[in-house]
C-alpha cells in the first residue's frame, strides 16, 4: 500500500505521521514547461527538411570532375538559413550602417566590390589561373642583396671549431672519392683514346742486381778511391801512369819509371795526381828504388781512402785478382783474370844501365801502358801487386795476356825505408854473374868477385857456378839476385856451389849494397 504525497498538507493522504519526522512542510517537484520554439532558431539550428537522423545522408547526386567544376553547389539549407540573406533581400553586400563613412566625398566602399566574387559569400567558385602577380620587367624595381656572410679562413674551419668534426670528416670523404674517380675517369679515357696505343708491362729480368760482398763489383767499388792517375812532366817528355794511397798522410806507391819517364831522376820533373773523384793536386817525391822499380810520391791534400795491403805469400795459380789504373790514359779502368804463375824472375832495363830485377807475379789481367805502378788486388780488395810491366808482341806494348806484378811482400819494405829516410839499401852478395846452363851444372857463372864483399869474406871465388841460395834453387843470373834480396842486410845465409866438378856450401853473410 503507497502513501500519496498532498502537497498542500505535507503529509501523507491516510493522515499518518511519518516516523521521526518533524512538523515542517515538504516541497514537491517543480513543475516542467517547454517555451515555445522559435521559427528563426529552429530554422538555424533545426534539421533540414527531410532529414531524420544526426548527420545529412552523403548525396548520391554525380560529382562533376574537375573540367566540369564550374560553380560551386548549392549551399546546405542549414547554413543559407543561418548565413544567407533575408527574403526578399536583393543587395549583394552590406553597405555602411550611415552616410557617415562617406563624408569628404570618399566612399569608403571599392565601386567595384559590389560585383567582386571574392567578397560575395554566393559568389560561384570557379577553377583559373594561378593567383600570382604580373611578370616584373626589366624596369622594374630589384629587391636590396642580402649581405654576404664573413668567409671563414682554413684555421677557423680546421681549428676554429666553426664546422663540425664529422662535416669536415664526410668533405675530405667526398673529395677522396671524387679525385678517384676522376683518376678512374681519365685512365679508361685515356687508355681508349688511341686504337694504335695501350699500357704495356714489359717483362724484367730482376728488380735490381746484387753485388755481395766479394764480387767483383764490390771489389771495384771499394778500392778505385784509393787509386790515382799520375801525370809526370819534365824536359825530357811526359806520361801517364798509376798508383796506390798507402798511407793516409798522403804517400803514394808507384812505380820508379813512372815518376821518371823511364829515365834517370831529375830534379824538374812536374807530378800531379788526378784522383777518383777527379781532385788534381801537386805532388813531391820522396825517394825511388831503381832496383826494384818503386817509387814513393806525395800529397799534402785530405786523402778519404786508403787501400789495404795484403800478403803475396797467400797467393795461389788460379787466384782470382784485379788491375786497376789508367791504361793509355783511361783512367779508373778495372779490369779481372787470374794468377797466372808465381815467383817470375823479371829483369826490365838491363840495356839503360842498372836493371830492375823482381819476383814477379804473373797474370793474364789486362795491363797496358799506364797501368805501370797501379794496385793489383786479390778477391778481398788487399793489395798484393804493383802492376809493372808486360810482355808484348808488338813495339807499342799491348796486352797478349802476359802481365807482371811486384809482390807487395817485396815492395812494402821498400816503401817503408823510403817514407822514413829517402832511400833504400839491399842485401848483396858482392859478384857479377851470368846465366849458365850445360850437362854438368845450371844456375848463375860467378864472373867476377868484388873485393871484400860477402862472396869475397866467404871464399866464393870466379868461374863458381852458384846453384843455390839459402832454400831456393838459382836457375840463371836473375833468380841470384831476387833470392839474395829476400834476405835482410847481415842475415848469414848458406850458398851452394859448383867447383871443379864437385860440390861445395860456403856461409855468407851478406852485406849491403
Amino acid at each position: 500500500m503507497s502513501n500519496q504525497w498532498n502537497p498542500e498538507q505535507g503529509q501523507p493522504s491516510n493522515g499518518s505521521a511519518v516516523p521521526g519526522a518533524d512538523d515542517r512542510p515538504r516541497l514537491g517537484p517543480r513543475p516542467l514547461t517547454h517555451p515555445p520554439v522559435d521559427p528563426g532558431a529552429a530554422a538555424v539550428f533545426g534539421r533540414p527538411a527531410g532529414v531524420d537522423g544526426a548527420f545529412s545522408p552523403r548525396s548520391a547526386q554525380h560529382q562533376p570532375t574537375l573540367g566540369e567544376l564550374k560553380t560551386t553547389p548549392p549551399a546546405p539549407e542549414a547554413l543559407a538559413s543561418a548565413f544567407g540573406r533575408p527574403e526578399g533581400n536583393q543587395e549583394l553586400l552590406q553597405r555602411p550602417p550611415s552616410d557617415e563613412h562617406g563624408g569628404n566625398g570618399v566612399d569608403p566602399w571599392d565601386t567595384d566590390a559590389a560585383h567582386d566574387p571574392w567578397r560575395d559569400p554566393s559568389a560561384g567558385a570557379i577553377i583559373g589561373p594561378p593567383a600570382v602577380g604580373p611578370e616584373k620587367g626589366a624596369d622594374d624595381e630589384k629587391p636590396a642583396p642580402k649581405p654576404a656572410a664573413r668567409l671563414l679562413s682554413l684555421p677557423e674551419v680546421l681549428f676554429g671549431r666553426r664546422v663540425k668534426v664529422s662535416a669536415l670528416i664526410t668533405l675530405a670523404v667526398l673529395a677522396l672519392v671524387i679525385g678517384a674517380g676522376g683518376g678512374v675517369a681519365a685512365y679508361f679515357i685515356a687508355d681508349r683514346g688511341d686504337e694504335l696505343t695501350s699500357d704495356a708491362t714489359l717483362a724484367e729480368v730482376t728488380a735490381a742486381k746484387e753485388r755481395p760482398r766479394g764480387s767483383v763489383a764490390d771489389i771495384a767499388n771499394r778500392v778505385r778511391p784509393a787509386v790515382v792517375t799520375i801525370e809526370v812532366r819534365s824536359e825530357q817528355g811526359a806520361g801517364v801512369g798509376s798508383g796506390a794511397v798507402i798511407d793516409s798522410g798522403g804517400y803514394i806507391l808507384t812505380n820508379e819509371h813512372v815518376v821518371t819517364l823511364g829515365g834517370a831522376v831529375s830534379e824538374g820533373q812536374d807530378i800531379t795526381v788526378v784522383f777518383n773523384d777527379g781532385q788534381r793536386t801537386e805532388a813531391k817525391l820522396v825517394g825511388s828504388d831503381p832496383k826494384m822499380d818503386l817509387a814513393v810520391v806525395k800529397v799534402e791534400s785530405d786523402v778519404s781512402t786508403v787501400i789495404q795491403l795484403g800478403k803475396s805469400a797467400d797467393l795461389a795459380v788460379g787466384d782470382t785478382v784485379l788491375a786497376i789504373g789508367s791504361p793509355l790514359g783511361e783512367t779508373d779502368t778495372v779490369t779481372l783474370g787470374i794468377v797466372s804463375a808465381l815467383n817470375r824472375p823479371v829483369v826490365v832495363g838491363e840495356e839503360d844501365g842498372v836493371p830492375a830485377v823482381y819476383d814477379a807475379i804473373q797474370t793474364d789481367a789486362a795491363i797496358n801502358h799506364g797501368n805501370s805502378g797501379g794496385p793489383l788486388v786479390d778477391q778481398t780488395g788487399a793489395l798484393v801487386g804493383i802492376n809493372t810491366s808486360i810482355i808484348s808482341t808488338s813495339e807499342q806494348g799491348g796486352s797478349i795476356g802476359l802481365g807482371y806484378a811486384i809482390p807487395i811482400d817485396d815492395a812494402r819494405p821498400v816503401a817503408e825505408s823510403i817514407i822514413r829516410t829517402g832511400k833504400v839499401k839491399h842485401a848483396d852478395l858482392g859478384v857479377n854473374a851470368a846465366s849458365v846452363s850445360a850437362e854438368t851444372a845450371e844456375g848463375a857463372r860467378v864472373q867476377n868477385v868484388r873485393e871484400g864483399g860477402a862472396a869475397d869474406k866467404a871464399g866464393i871465388k870466379q868461374n863458381d857456378i852458384i846453384r843455390k841460395v839459402g832454400d831456393r834453387p838459382i836457375a840463371n843470373a836473375a833468380e841470384l839476385i831476387v833470392a839474395v834480396r829476400h834476405h835482410k842486410i847481415g842475415d848469414v845465409v848458406p850458398v851452394v856451389l859448383a867447383r871443379d866438378g864437385r860440390e861445395l856450401t860456403v856461409q855468407v853473410t851478406l852485406q849491403s849494397d
